[in-house]
């Protein structure tokens, strides 16, 4: 597996070899000693699966208590991935990288705890994967506002329109109000 370091500290990309011929192809797309030779990361214990329509943004989440890393890919369609460096002691806190991630270029994202993450649907639909390093915790979670102007992100929106946002994430704060993380 081909392993790239990205803008953001410890957040990496990985893609795996994918062996093919005309009956189909063949990926090894989690190893654990791997993994976490590659990110000191702790064990991944809850795996989640979700399917959305085009124009739908998930995000920018994160939890305060049983905080979670997440190894995140596409397996059908695509999506414009976000990661956000809430780490105060971190030398790129407050910066925002984003990756295209479909199910043709196989790629993962590593989205170290200490993160806030979010994606927007590009294709039709599409159904996105990952596995967490601690449990789902709702009581703590929060959710940054996807269009903060202080992060600025770029959102590849399809034909300019807003985005279809959740309840919770019509309500998201802002980055500077946003809890951080040491």
């Amino acid at each position: 597996m081909n392993v790239i370091k990205t803008k953001l500290n410890d957040v990496l990309i990985f893609e795996p070899k994918v062996f093919g011929d005309e009956r189909g192809f063949f990926m090894e797309t989690y190893r654990a000693d791997f993994f976490s030779e590659q990110t000191g990361s702790k064990p991944l214990v809850q795996d989640n699966h979700s399917k959305s329509a085009q124009g739908i943004l998930r995000g920018l989440h994160y939890q305060l208590e049983h905080t979670q890393g997440k190894l995140v890919r596409v397996v059908q369609g695509s999506v414009f991935d976000v990661a956000v460096d809430l780490r105060q002691s971190s030398s790129t806190f407050g910066q925002w990288m984003g990756i295209e991630l479909t199910a043709q270029n196989n790629r993962q994202l590593w989205v170290p705890e200490g993160f806030a993450h979010g994606f927007y649907v590009t294709s039709e639909t599409a159904e996105f994967v990952y596995k967490c390093t601690d449990y789902y915790h709702p009581q703590s979670e929060v959710s940054i506002s996807w269009n903060d102007p202080s992060l600025n992100i770029d959102w590849p929106l399809v034909n300019g329109q807003g985005p279809n946002l959740s309840a919770k994430d019509i309500a998201g704060t802002s980055f500077a109000d946003a809890p951080k993380f040491k």
